[in-house]
C-alpha cells in the first residue's frame, strides 16, 4: 500500500475520532425558565384597606417568625378614609395611605404588597362595593397575584353580613379572595395569564401557570363571637415575639405606622407607661385572641388545627368546588333580596354552606335614617298574580313606603322594596343598642307566599346601608 495513502488514512482517523468521542458524551440539558422564586409566598392576605392587615397581624408576625413568607393584597388604597395628619383627601390620600401601608408591612418583613385597584366604598352593602370596585377587573388582578405568588394559604375577611363594623369593602375582599381561590387553578379562567408567548417581548400573554391554593381561612368582621367559636384555629396574642414584645404590642406598633388613621390614637398613647398602654389596649380589644374560620381545605387536616396542618410544598391539582343545589321553591314567592340573598347563593356556589351566618339576617343602622328592605318577587306561573305586602314594625318605627297591593306578570321575577323610618337615638344616649325585629309578609288570595325578617340594631352611628 502506498505510503501517502496510509498517511492520509491516519489523518482522516485523527479527525473522526474526536467527533466520535463528542457524540458519545452526553449533551448538557438547557434548563427552562421557572417561576420567579422571589415572589413565592406561603400566605396571601387579602384585605380591603391599608391598616386592615391589623385584623391578622398578631398571627402574621408569628407565622413570619416560623419562616413563612407573607404577601398582602389590598383591594383599595383607602382614599375615602380619614386623614388625621394633613389636608389631603381622595386620590392624594390614597397615595399617602399606600406609602404608609408599604412601610408598615415592611416593618414586619412583608415586602410583597399589591394593590388591586378597587375604589374605597363607604357602605355595608357588598354589592355596592363589588360594583364600585369593578369586580371583574379586580378579580383578574387578584387571580394574577395568586398565580404569581403561589400561596399555600389565603387569609381574608369572612364574606357575610354581621352586626359589627360590617364594611362592604371588607366583605368584597372576602368574596373576591374566595373567587380567586376557586379560579386561579383553572387554566380556562383569564387564559391570557397562563398562555405561552409565541414570540419574544410578548405584550399580552403572561406565561404564568395555574395555581391552586391549598386552604382558605376567614376572620370575622362582627361584634359577636359565639357563632364562630370552634370553627377554626385560635392563636394567643399575649405570647412573646422574638423581639421580646407580646404579639399584640407588635401589631399595635405596626398599626400606629398608618399615621393618617392612627395619629389621634398615637397621641393618646404618647407619654403613657407600658402598663398604662397595656390597660388601654386591653380595653380596645388588642388583647383578644385571634380566631379564624376554616373555609375550605383541599389537603385535609382538622377544623381547629394549625393553619398549615397538612400543607406540603408543591402544586396540587385544580379542584372545582361542588355546588349545592338551590332548594326547591314554590312558583309564587316573595323573598329577601340584596346582600342577604347574594350570600345565600354565594355559599352554595362556593361549597361554603357550613360558614356561620346569622338567622334571621341582621344589620346595624344609625337612628333617624331609613331602613330599606329589598325584595324579589318570583312568579313561575302562566298568568299574572296579585299579592299583598304588610309590615310588622317595632314600637316607634314608622312605615315610609312599599306595602300594599301589587301584581307581577306571568313567568316574571321582579324587585320591590319596603322603606321604614328608624327612630332617632340621642348622641348622649349611653344605653346599649337594642335588637329589634321587623317582618315583611306577603300573601296572595289569603295564602302566605313568603316573608322577609330582619334583626336590626339602631345605633347612634353606623355605616350607611
Amino acid at each position: 500500500m502506498p505510503r501517502f495513502f496510509i498517511l492520509s488514512l491516519a489523518a482522516s482517523l485523527a479527525l473522526v475520532t474526536p467527533l466520535v468521542r463528542a457524540a458519545q458524551q452526553p449533551q448538557l440539558a438547557t434548563p427552562l425558565s421557572e417561576a420567579d422564586a422571589r415572589f413565592k409566598s406561603d400566605i396571601l392576605l387579602v384585605v380591603a384597606h391599608p391598616d386592615d392587615e391589623g385584623a391578622a397581624t398578631p398571627y402574621l408576625v408569628r407565622a413570619i417568625e416560623e419562616g413563612r413568607r407573607v404577601a398582602v393584597a389590598y383591594g383599595t388604597r383607602g382614599s375615602s378614609g380619614a386623614n388625621e395628619v394633613g389636608a389631603e383627601q381622595a386620590a392624594a390620600l390614597g397615595d399617602i395611605r399606600e406609602i404608609e401601608a408599604r412601610r408598615a408591612c415592611a416593618s414586619l418583613g412583608m415586602t410583597h404588597v399589591w394593590f388591586l385597584g378597587g375604589k374605597d366604598t363607604a357602605s355595608q352593602d357588598v354589592l355596592q362595593s363589588l360594583a364600585n370596585w369593578g369586580q371583574g377587573s379586580v378579580l383578574e388582578n387578584l387571580v394574577r397575584i395568586v398565580r404569581l405568588t403561589r400561596p399555600e394559604v389565603i387569609l381574608t375577611f369572612l364574606p357575610g353580613t354581621f352586626i359589627g363594623e360590617d364594611h362592604g369593602d371588607h366583605q368584597a375582599a372576602g368574596v373576591l379572595a374566595t373567587e380567586a381561590f376557586d379560579l386561579a387553578g383553572d387554566p380556562t379562567v383569564f387564559p391570557s395569564q397562563v398562555a405561552v408567548p409565541l414570540r419574544r417581548l410578548e405584550p399580552y400573554l403572561e406565561n404564568l401557570r395555574p395555581w391552586q391554593p391549598k386552604k382558605i381561612y376567614y376572620f370575622p368582621d362582627a361584634d359577636r363571637e359565639d357563632i364562630f367559636r370552634g370553627l377554626g384555629p385560635q392563636y394567643s396574642v399575649r405570647d412573646l415575639a422574638k423581639s421580646g414584645k407580646p404579639y399584640w404590642r407588635v401589631a399595635l406598633d405596626e398599626f400606629l405606622m398608618h399615621e393618617t388613621q392612627a395619629r389621634h390614637y398615637s397621641s393618646q398613647l404618647a407619654g403613657m407607661s407600658d402598663e398604662q398602654i397595656e390597660k388601654m389596649a386591653a380595653g380596645d380589644g388588642w388583647h383578644n385572641a385571634i380566631s379564624f374560620v376554616l373555609g375550605r381545605s383541599l389537603v385535609g387536616g382538622t377544623t381547629t388545627g394549625d393553619i398549615f396542618e397538612g400543607v406540603k410544598p408543591g402544586p396540587i391539582p385544580f379542584v372545582r368546588p361542588g355546588v349545592t343545589p338551590a332548594p326547591h321553591e314554590p312558583e309564587l314567592l316573595v323573598e329577601l333580596a340584596g346582600p342577604w340573598k347574594f350570600y345565600a347563593d354565594f355559599r352554595r356556589e362556593h361549597a361554603l354552606t357550613h360558614l356561620p351566618h346569622p338567622e334571621p339576617p341582621e344589620i346595624a343602622l344609625a337612628g333617624g335614617t331609613t331602613l330599606v328592605i329589598p325584595l324579589l318577587v318570583h312568579n313561575g306561573t302562566s298568568e299574572a298574580k296579585e299579592f299583598t305586602l304588610t309590615a310588622d314594625l317595632p314600637a316607634g318605627w314608622t312605615l315610609q313606603s312599599g306595602t300594599g297591593r301589587f301584581s307581577v306578570g306571568a313567568m316574571q321575577t321582579n324587585s320591590t322594596r319596603v322603606e321604614i323610618n328608624l327612630p332617632a337615638v340621642p348622641d348622649s344616649s349611653s344605653a346599649k343598642p337594642k335588637l329589634e325585629e321587623v317582618t315583611i309578609r306577603a300573601e296572595s288570595k289569603g295564602q302566605p307566599i313568603g316573608s322577609a325578617k330582619l334583626r336590626v340594631e339602631v345605633r347612634t352611628r353606623a355605616l350607611p346601608e
